[in-house]
């Protein structure tokens, strides 16, 4: 009996899992459903061999199943190479994702030589080239050995023309340049390396997570020597126009916006996340402020008022809420009220940061982790409603604070490189290092 509950209780969460609709037919928008146009060019070379393309498609088939498939979501199309070329599934042949994981079981190994700068100019010019939606394009190339063809030029023709590319080297027989050739900079972002095929499963959410991001987080936010994927909640909400008054954070030479009870900070949220979130990010914000209620320093709301996604400082208990969705029961709250979350109420600059993955959430103040929460598995958001910060809990009322930063960071990788540095006195991690040693970690 027990197992037979916990069966009915998997099946519905898949289910739920799956509906992106809500019942006015709006669209839970996230990287399931944001509009690309994906496509997989797969070495079926000699050196491949029969078992590890079986696992090849099966990987395909965990990476595409977390998707939703259609003429407005995400096509998918196949390529695969050795010799020549072969089209396997074309974009948009198929409507569903179980049409779409049969037709990729179905595929047959080739075997021949590798012509991988071929197959990369073959899916340019019979796939991306004949698609007519106007969206993100990406590519994923997979190859276990050198190509003898050159790659160069049809890796540049195809990012010449919008697409993003992915390379995947599998085995000790690659070639580090030639990947790096192929694949979008910078490599520490766009290349993979695994030991075996059998491996390959170990990068599985890693690609997710990658494929997502270009999906979902069109803009970039240039950080350090760097440009990171993201959202600037600031700029998409026109703090600059709408906030006159500056401050300085002595002895930084950065500024902060004083923000004050005339002020509206609000947008429709299909101007600031068109496609909802990566299912992984991280969020920053640097503020100070005295109010002693419990206001919202950021959220996103649904087109009837109610959050979905919020971060909420408590002033009367001196605790941080973090509100996201949950395939549970639509909604889920975590309360982050250790110790040292008193200090974001004295009145003082503070940097808070959220780590969001698809598992849990991990609160840092000032650069220090402070605690982390377990999540349950998220929903996409609505987006008919609004984004705003600043605001009391369940009022249209603004609260009266100051802001400097306030971001959202699609690479949960960027936890490791950020710093809270534009706070006045606040002593960064690398200065406890020699210079020469803090510069190499922070290229790291």
């Amino acid at each position: 009996m027990a197992h037979h509950n916990m069966f009915l209780w998997i099946v519905s969460v898949l289910l739920l899992q799956n509906s992106v609709l809500a019942e006015d037919g709006e669209i839970r928008s996230s990287c399931r459903t944001a509009p690309t146009d994906l496509v997989f060019i797969l070495d079926g070379s000699y050196s491949v061999g029969p078992e590890n393309f079986e696992i090849v498609k099966k990987w395909l088939v965990n990476i595409t199943k977390n998707f939703d498939i259609g003429p407005k979501f995400i096509q998918v199309g196949v390529v695969q190479y050795s010799d020549y070329p072969v089209l396997e599934i074309p974009l948009g042949s198929h409507n569903s994702g179980e049409n779409l994981m049969a037709a990729m079981d179905s595929i047959h190994y080739l075997g021949g030589n590798t012509r991988t700068g071929k197959a990369i100019q073959f899916a340019l010019d019979y796939l991306f080239a004949k698609s007519s939606r106007f969206l993100t394009k990406i590519a994923v190339v997979l190859t276990d050995g050198k190509s003898q063809d050159e790659v160069k030029d049809a890796a540049e023709a195809a990012r010449d023309s919008k697409i993003t590319l992915f390379a995947i080297g599998v085995g000790s027989e690659t070639e580090d340049a030639e990947l790096r050739a192929i694949a979008n900079k910078p490599s520490s972002t766009y290349v993979f390396y695994v030991e075996d095929y059998i491996a390959i499963s170990k990068i599985r959410e890693v690609m997710k997570q990658k494929l997502c991001e270009e999906s979902v987080c069109p803009t970039r936010i240039p950080v350090a020597a760097r440009d990171e994927k993201g959202f600037d909640i600031l700029l998409g909400l026109g703090v600059k126009k709408k906030v006159k008054k500056r401050i300085p954070l002595s002895p930084t030479k950065i500024k902060g916006y004083e923000v004050t009870s005339k002020v509206d900070l609000s947008e429709f949220t299909s101007n600031v996340f068109p496609e909802g979130l990566p299912p992984s990010y991280v969020f920053v914000s640097t503020q100070r402020f005295k109010v002693k209620k419990m206001w919202d320093l950021w959220r996103i709301l649904t087109i009837d008022g109610r959050p979905q996604i919020a971060v909420t400082l408590n002033g009367v208990d001196k605790t941080l809420l973090f509100t996201t969705t949950s395939i549970i029961n639509g909604s889920q709250v975590v309360t982050f009220a250790d110790s040292q979350v008193k200090t974001l109420f004295d009145e003082g600059w503070h940097q808070i940061r959220l780590l969001v993955t698809e598992q849990d959430v991990t609160l840092y103040i000032d650069d220090q982790q402070i605690e982390n929460k377990p999540l349950h598995p998220v929903l996409g958001i609505f987006i008919s409603g609004q984004t705003q910060i600043g605001k009391y809990s369940g009022k249209e009322e603004t609260v009266q604070f100051d802001v400097q930063k306030l971001r959202i960071y699609c690479d949960p990788e960027q936890n490791n490189r950020e710093t809270a540095c534009e706070i006045p006195g606040f002593v960064s991690r690398m200065d406890y290092f020699p210079p020469s040693v803090a510069s190499v970690l922070s290229e790291q």
